[in-house]
């Protein structure tokens, strides 16, 4: 496995690890997607032993909530249940990037690990980027990470779309936004 992101860990001294959320599958477990993002996640939170682990991703579909399956894989892998925090309440990207500026702000720390998949990146360190947020880059696995390329394909044309579509939401309402993010 390639992984990208051990070099970094020292950039920012005082972060919270966000790992957003992804599909959870109709028996209850999560998706390869969100599987892939918790394992970025526990890596991250190998490399900040202090940080936070702000969890986001609400009910679907089907439960439990994306949040919550995150934070029982990242207990049973060894992360400290009392660095988890959820957020249950988003249900899509922006609402998730709001929610953790908002968590960032008030508690006083440097920015955020982004902990997603790596078509994903770009749109959420972006939108943090809109709201005052530095965001970086988790560890990532290089390319397809063991997905499809016809599902890897897809999901990049949907962020192409994705991006400028909440970019210019952000843009429209940065006050609002802002605002929620305190």
């Amino acid at each position: 496995m390639n992984v990208r992101g051990r070099g970094y860990a020292r950039a920012m001294q005082h972060p919270a690890i966000v790992i957003f959320g992804a599909a959870v599958m109709a028996d209850g477990r999560p998706s390869p997607s969100l599987s892939r993002r918790i394992r970025y996640g526990a890596r991250a939170a190998a490399a900040w032993p202090d940080a936070a682990v702000f969890c986001s991703g609400g009910l679907g579909a089907v439960p439990p909530s994306e949040a919550s399956i995150m934070r029982d894989r990242l207990v049973a892998g060894g992360v400290d249940p009392a660095r988890i925090v959820l957020d249950e309440a988003s249900l899509d990207t922006l609402q998730s990037v709001v929610a953790a500026a908002r968590f960032v702000r008030r508690q006083g720390l440097d920015g955020c690990v982004v902990c997603t998949d790596s078509y994903h990146q770009p749109r959420c360190r972006l939108l943090l980027a809109l709201l005052g947020i530095h965001a970086e880059a988790g560890p990532l696995e290089r390319g397809p990470s063991g997905t499809r390329r016809r599902y890897w394909v897809k999901m990049h044309l949907r962020e192409a779309l994705a991006l400028p579509y909440d970019t210019a939401i952000v843009l429209a309402r940065l006050r609002r936004f802002r605002r929620l993010s305190r």
